[in-house]
């Protein structure tokens, strides 16, 4: 009998292997713990929640809240153990995190069709295979991933900079031009006076640091790593230091031809220009002071943040490169990956990932064309983000608003453009999904 393999017990190997497992595929579930630790995880059992407890929001109105009724739609495993396991969170899908990992691991273990198998991988198994080793992947099978991906494709840090809404930034208070007028005008320029860019120094620098956890980038990795010094460590180095760094104005002018004191670049996201990204900005600042001094540089003042700045170890690979819409490789068809390995942020969207991928994986066994979910849902423009952002710039991405295509006609307000989001997402995969 055919087997597909797993490579991974985490919340995307644990949902890809359920999934394999329904549609009548033997699959072999690799695991390395308990034989062998990681420096996050207590126990051996599956999907195990190293963080918090809570899956985040579970309104509608919220893009995981909405990713989580996609996961409904399409019979997550980990959706429904957590709906059985939850504890009282208010508008939040908060989980007994013991229990919850003990009733994935039960379900798992029982299923005649899975095969687990508590051993660390060091090599790409035979056949179809599903890997989902997640940020804290070993270093033996870091460097089978290598072979497989090509060295220059995969990352071992995240120092990425926050992403805010394209239609929340006020274009008024900036202009579209390249530097020193060559090429394209790809970028959008945020200019500051002497007043207003000695204010966001003071408040950077003045701002409240997220506190260091394992997994996170040292003072000692900085010099290791390139590109990778926070925002705020380099506006301490000097009044000027920004402006000679990431925010020179050199090359640049707006309608008034004039160079601007000091300048804060934001570059496209994706092509629908939904998604702009804060050139040079990574930082370790709370996510709540990221937004109120970011806020301060006045093309900004009412942007809406979908990813903040982080900087921390990260297992990741440049799927643009190496991965298709359906999370399978482009160049070794046989092989999908799934889970923060690709570049999904956020535990439902490592789940979600691991359902496509495992979905996949199984239609290919069977001969059958991949599924590629429609872009109007949450998950769908997910994997397309996944699959087709630029790949000299991929940053990791969780669930938000401004990957969907856009409403046509537009609706007003921030709650009702997100509600109509939420159901033209439902609608469109409630038809989809029946029509498998």
């Amino acid at each position: 009998m055919t087997v597909v393999s797993v490579i991974g017990a985490g919340l995307a190997g644990s949902e890809a292997a359920w999934q394999l497992a329904e549609r009548g595929v033997s699959v072999r579930l690799m695991e390395m713990r308990p034989q062998v630790t990681t420096p996050a995880h207590e126990t051996g059992h599956f999907a195990e929640l190293v963080c918090s407890n809570s899956l985040g929001s579970n309104l509608e109105s919220a893009a995981g809240g909405l990713l989580k009724k996609e996961l409904e739609v399409m019979d997550s495993l980990i959706l429904r153990v957590a709906k059985e396991t939850q504890v009282p969170a208010g508008g939040a899908l908060a989980v007994d995190r013991g229990l919850f990992a003990s009733e994935v691991t039960k379900r798992l273990m029982a299923h005649p069709l899975v095969e687990v198998v508590n051993e660390e991988c060091v090599e790409i198994p035979s056949g179809v295979v599903v890997i989902a080793t997640g940020p804290l992947t070993s270093p033996a099978f870091a460097g089978v991933l290598q072979n497989v991906t090509q060295s220059d494709n995969l990352y071992f840090f995240d120092a990425a900079a926050p992403i805010v809404l394209g239609e929340s930034i006020n274009y008024e208070k900036g202009f579209w031009a390249a530097r020193y007028g060559k090429g394209t005008a790809d970028y959008f320029n945020c200019p500051l006076s002497k007043e207003e860019y000695e204010e966001f120094v003071h408040a950077l620098v003045t701002a409240e640091e997220a506190p260091l956890h394992d997994g996170d980038l040292g003072e000692e990795d900085l010099s290791v790593f390139e590109g990778c010094m926070p925002l705020e460590v380099m506006a301490k180095r000097g009044r000027d230091a920004l402006r000679y760094g990431p925010f020179r104005p050199v090359g640049l002018t707006g309608a008034d031809e004039k160079r601007p004191y000091a300048v804060l670049q934001l570059r496209l996201e994706n092509t629908e220009a939904s998604l702009l990204n804060l050139v040079g900005c990574q930082t370790r600042l709370k996510w709540g002071e990221q937004k109120r001094v970011f806020q301060l540089i006045p093309a900004l003042r009412d942007a809406e943040f979908v990813r903040y700045g982080v900087m921390h170890r990260n297992t990741f690979i440049n799927s643009p490169e190496v991965l298709s819409h359906s999370f399978q490789c482009k160049d070794v068809q046989r092989i999908f990956i799934a889970g923060q390995l690709t570049g999904v942020e956020g535990y439902v969207e490592s789940a979600a990932s691991g359902l496509l991928a495992g979905v996949n994986a199984a239609r290919f066994l069977h001969g059958q064309e991949p599924l590629v979910l429609p872009l109007e849902t949450m998950l769908g423009s997910l994997a397309h983000y996944i699959a087709t952002a630029d790949p000299k710039h991929f940053q990791p991405m969780n669930a938000n608003f401004g990957i969907l295509p856009t409403l046509d006609p537009p609706v007003r307000g921030k709650k009702e453009r997100k509600l109509a989001y939420a159901q033209r997402a439902l609608n469109t995969l409630g038809t989809f999904w029946s029509e498998l």
